[in-house]
């Protein structure tokens, strides 16, 4: 068994992990990121193909590296992806692929990270695997869905071709489940489900989003935060009930022809899905749309609330010193689930992680 000590462990090569490798470096403080993909950058080449950003490539650079090509255009998900590889090149980050960690424990003062046949010991870990998770939310009922109708989670949805002739459900309405029954709909009979989130008053390919987006990233940055009552409201509805409609709007969905019900799916009924309102919903396809779940049971420490969140202020967990977590919805505001916002909580984290360590170090010359 390999044991190998490290000042810090960054858990996931995503914008949120690199970013916080890239500040950490720009303090001086090693660092090392491990991740279980065979690249980085294939946590986007995973999501469906024709998924773009939400927000303009002029807003989209971490730090210290702009997103290339034009400034109001709003990459795809490979182009995400091929721009965190060249960041990880450009600043020599030091990332380990294909290395799954399996178990986080406390051991003597510090961390011991297991993956596999080897150990790491770290003095601090961030814990930077993604926004919501990657374990899909899925109902237990959809067991009992008749087998001939296919289902897929969003996280598993490519493209309109895996799915079987005839009509699909899609099953919640924020903006991956707009944004998919649009795409669908385009050949297929199409129900969206769910209840409506809302929609941004503009459309991102229009030239009125170029005044509107400072204006919404601003109050994303500054006014919608954990700090202000209308942050910690909307806090809530991102986390448990998902965002807004974002690219595709009501009126799209309609002129495409989506059959789109306000009621929520909540059982099934000789193998059909059973809204509500007792409608039973004949269809050959069911396409999940309904998020994932926070199952951090690798992390075996109690530092999580009743929904699985971890207890913690802008990614530093009181009750864990040297744990950090980096890249959580509202880890302080609206943008910090955006490549715009990831920056900054990114350098916050990376700072505390410094100043603990200069801490330490002065404690043991005093000792």
């Amino acid at each position: 068994m390999t044991i190998d000590h490290i000042e810090t462990a960054i858990i996931g090569a995503g914008q949120a992990g690199l970013a916080t490798a890239y500040h950490l470096q720009r303090r001086g403080r090693p660092c090392l990121i491990v991740d279980s993909n065979a690249r980085v950058g294939d946590n986007w080449h995973c999501h469906w193909d024709s998924l773009r950003l939400y927000s303009p490539a002029g807003s989209d650079g971490l730090p210290g590296l702009p997103f290339p090509g034009s400034r109001w255009s709003y990459p795809t998900k490979d182009q995400v992806a091929d721009y965190l590889a060249s960041y990880a090149e450009r600043f020599e980050l030091p990332v380990r692929t294909c290395a799954h960690v399996e178990q986080v424990q406390a051991s003597n003062g510090k961390y011991l990270l297991r993956l596999g046949a080897e150990q790491l010991v770290a003095d601090n870990v961030v814990v930077a695997t993604g926004t919501f998770g990657r374990t899909p939310s899925i109902p237990e009922f959809a067991l009992d869905l008749d087998p001939s109708i296919r289902q897929l989670h969003s996280s598993e949805y490519r493209r309109p071709t895996q799915l079987k002739p005839g009509p699909v459900l899609v099953v919640g309405a924020s903006h991956s489940g707009t944004d998919i029954a649009y795409e669908v709909a385009a050949t297929h009979p199409t129900i969206l489900a769910g209840r409506d989130p809302g929609q941004l008053p503009v459309r991102l390919d229009h030239w009125s989003a170029r005044l509107f987006w400072p204006v919404f990233l601003f109050l994303g940055r500054h006014v919608i935060t954990r700090r202000t009552p209308i942050g910690r409201h909307a806090m809530e509805e991102i986390r448990f009930h998902g965002g807004p409609m974002l690219r595709v709007k009501r009126a799209d969905l309609q002129a495409r022809g989506v059959d789109r019900v306000l009621n929520r799916v909540t059982g099934i009924a000789d193998g059909r899905p059973v809204l509500d309102n007792d409608r039973i919903v004949e269809v050959a396809n069911v396409v999940w749309c309904t998020g994932f779940r926070q199952v951090f049971d690798w992390i075996d420490l109690p530092i999580f609330d009743d929904n699985g969140w971890p207890r913690e202020i802008r990614g530093v967990v009181a009750e864990a010193p040297g744990l950090f977590f980096c890249g959580l919805a509202f880890q302080y505001a609206f943008s910090s689930m955006l490549l715009p916002g990831v920056g900054r909580d990114a350098e916050y984290v990376a700072r505390r992680i410094d100043a603990r360590v200069g801490r330490s170090r002065a404690l043991a010359a005093v000792g």
